[in-house]
């Protein structure tokens, strides 16, 4: 047994669920596929989402399954007093919602509006992440960060993609009888993990 202060990560058994680590994992059935955050001090985290919210997700009620798997994580993240970035892919250009600031129950009325529309800047997001976080990494080298992907993957052909210089998740919402599938090709090429919504959502 493990009696130092900080202890393993694996070994915590109670306390504020890890919503990115335990999705990581895929959909967790038992309490024992959860991973809890230590009750330690430890750096701030920062959790950097990107939500493709363009015309397309609208297909097969895509976007509004990932608005649930969001409010749990935003809901997770103000528990934990992580900080927040979060970027919305739609229309002409990407915008910025947050931009590093602690969670805050307000985004559960954002997230309730959010709706599908225009066209998909997904790469200009991804492009604007990577610059905003390398900047952010120079001022609090010591934040724990994550990225966190939410797209359909319905891109026309990209360049070489941005490296998001921490751990990333991509997880993908393309549904229906015809996919093209380029939600997988994304995630490998930006070095991330990959997950289809509905590994993650309640059998």
């Amino acid at each position: 047994m493990d009696h130092g202060k900080q202890g393993k990560r694996h070994a915590a058994r109670s306390g504020s669920v890890n919503w990115p680590g335990t999705l990581l994992k895929g959909r967790p059935r038992h309490r024992d596929d959860l991973l809890f955050e230590l009750r330690t001090r430890s750096p701030h985290e920062l959790w950097l989402v990107i939500v493709d919210a363009s015309a397309s997700t609208r297909r097969h009620q895509a976007l509004s399954d990932a608005k649930g798997l969001l409010a749990q994580l935003f809901d997770d993240a103000y528990r934990q007093r992580a900080r927040l970035a979060l970027l919305t892919a739609s229309g002409a250009a990407p915008r910025w919602q947050v931009q590093g600031l602690k969670a805050s129950t307000g985004l559960r009325q954002w997230l309730d509006g959010l709706g599908a529309s225009g066209g998909t800047p997904l790469l200009a997001a991804l492009s604007e992440a990577g610059q905003w976080l390398a900047a952010r990494q120079k001022r609090f080298p010591a934040e724990q960060q994550r990225w966190l992907v939410v797209t359909d993957g319905r891109l026309k052909d990209w360049p070489l993609l941005p490296t998001l210089e921490c751990p990333g998740l991509l997880i993908d919402i393309e549904r229906g009888p015809i996919r093209l599938g380029r939600s997988r090709m994304l995630a490998a090429q930006l070095q991330a993990e990959y997950r289809h919504i509905d590994e993650l959502l309640p059998g």
